[in-house]
């Protein structure tokens, strides 16, 4: 057989199992539906004792509102007690002001009706990463991100089964202006995919900007009565909220809009060091915060949101992959349940610079304990390199995949008759196998879930279709997915009214890169 022969046999056989993997693929779901209880690591009495020294907090030391007088207003009006910026609120209030109004859970809903996600209860929401400068890929290695870059994972979020949501500011776009380039991203999402997103929360009015642009896609009707967007509000941790931060909320909120009120701790800078500490630090900065969006507009939907990583005593730098984190993200997602609002933590979190060993470990290491916590709004699910610092592509694919095959964790163990397979048990018997049993051949296709990543053919087949490492058919895997993208239908007209908007408001806004 000729060399370019055998070359074709080499890749008709590598496309075949690959369109058999993409066959057997995980069933695509709009969100994961837990079936198993979340893990508890601390008892009812300890979590009560983390409350209490959380109310210390909210009553004795007091948090920061700061340059935002009508937060403070409205604070006061409720009964909190004013020191200047500092407020401190009596025992008790905070929880009974969220219990008697926030949601448990919402639906927030996507362009498409089909792609319709619930926050809280059993569900489990698969987010892109968050707000890196950087894109790293194996061919350009490191760079800064462009619109895109920006276009493509919004692209790539779209198209791959095991995420649920085109995400937020997946990337920074630097080259547009800081001031206008939260118009673009929000039109990335609005045209490029069908999936629920994430607004802007820089300033006030570009939140306010995204509620208007989802309104010409929605219709103002609907998005007046209805989530169309979930956005991430971050405390100035340790125990402190912004104007920028407040603002967004609080435009977010008199629209009904969806946000999470998300300490962001680096613990032993922003937080002690351990982990009740943190936790009831975190406790206290969310209180405070999502009390804030209740006061604004009782009933708006929100999310109790977490984001705790370790440090290196040595160097500084964020770590993760460590125990203590997790054990944080599991303790807060049990006093979110106790408070009765919907949970954000985890993703696939690593410091590792590449899609390698360090990445890998180190994200299972958050993904794992963030589904056995039962997270329900999963930042950081896909793409997470460098401490956040940069979205890698490669590591987007890899961690998408896990995505995929959590969908099928997470529904359980099948009790059924068929589940139980006691028919095949009888039919097979003792020393025999079950290769050829009826019930092997009915459950053939749907067994296992397969990973669209991982290679796991003889050595001998590997090494002859390239020898290739699961960072280098993650690339290979990207760029399949957009060569082939299609666009979701968009009415001309709403595209046009977007553009309309977005060129008037550029226009007014002048260009700020700081």
């Amino acid at each position: 057989m000729s060399e370019e022969a055998r070359r074709g046999r080499r890749g008709g056989g590598r496309a075949a199992r690959q369109a058999a993997r993409s066959e057997a693929a995980t069933e695509t779901v709009s969100y994961l539906s837990r079936t198993m209880l979340p893990v508890e690591v601390v008892s009812d009495e300890g979590l009560e004792a983390i409350e209490d020294v959380a109310e210390t907090i909210l009553s004795e030391i007091g948090i920061d509102f700061r340059d935002y007088p009508s937060a403070l207003d409205l604070l006061a009006n409720a009964g909190a007690e004013l020191d200047g910026e500092r407020v401190r609120f009596p025992r008790g209030m905070c929880r009974q002001v969220i219990q008697a109004s926030a949601p448990a859970t919402y639906v927030q809903h996507g362009r498409n009706p089909a792609r319709n996600v619930q926050v809280g209860g059993n569900a489990t929401v698969l987010v892109p990463a968050y707000g890196s400068p950087f894109v790293h890929d194996l061919d350009e290695g490191r760079r800064y991100a462009t619109i895109d870059d920006f276009q493509n994972f919004v692209k790539l979020a779209y198209m791959h089964p095991g995420l649920h949501h085109s995400g937020g500011t997946v990337v920074e776009p630097v080259d547009i202006p800081v001031s206008k380039r939260h118009l673009d991203m929000v039109y990335s999402h609005l045209k490029y995919s069908d999936k629920p997103f994430m607004g802007s929360v820089t300033a006030a009015e570009r939140a306010q900007d995204s509620i208007d642009l989802a309104k010409l896609v929605f219709g103002n009707e609907f998005v007046e009565q209805n989530t169309v967007m979930t956005s991430l509000i971050n405390a100035s941790s340790p125990m402190s909220w912004d104007a920028t931060m407040l603002g967004a909320a609080e435009t977010y909120a008199r629209s009904n809009q969806a946000t999470m009120m998300s300490p962001f701790i680096l613990a032993g800078a922003m937080a002690p060091v351990t982990v009740a500490g943190v936790a009831a630090q975190t406790l206290a900065e969310a209180l405070a915060g999502m009390t804030f969006v209740q006061l604004v507009n009782p009933g708006a939907p929100m999310v109790f949101g977490s984001f705790a990583s370790s440090m290196s005593m040595q160097t500084g730098a964020p770590t993760f992959g460590t125990p203590e984190p997790a054990l944080v993200l599991y303790t807060v997602a049990a006093l979110a349940r106790r408070l009765g609002v919907p949970f954000r933590s985890g993703g696939n979190l690593c410091g590792s610079k590449l899609p390698d060993a360090q990445a890998a470990s180190e994200s299972m290491s958050t993904f794992i304990p963030s589904l056995m916590a039962g997270v329900n709004f999963m930042l950081h699910s896909a793409g997470w390199l460098e401490g956040g610092l940069t979205m890698g592509y490669e590591k987007f694919v890899i961690d998408a995949d896990q995505c995929s095959l959590a969908a099928t964790f997470v529904r359980g163990v099948d009790l059924s008759e068929n589940g139980m397979a006691l028919d095949a048990i009888r039919e097979v018997g003792p020393g025999q196998h079950f290769l050829g049993t009826a019930h092997t051949l009915a459950n053939f296709e749907t067994a296992f879930a397969r990973s669209d990543v991982a290679n796991n053919d003889s050595y001998e087949q590997w090494s002859e279709d390239g020898g290739l490492d699961a960072a280098q058919r993650a690339n290979g895997i990207w760029k399949r997915m957009l060569a082939g993208y299609e666009p979701p239908p968009l009415d001309e007209a709403v595209d046009e009214a977007m553009l309309d908007f977005i060129a008037r408001r550029k226009e007014i806004i002048p260009d700020e890169f700081g």
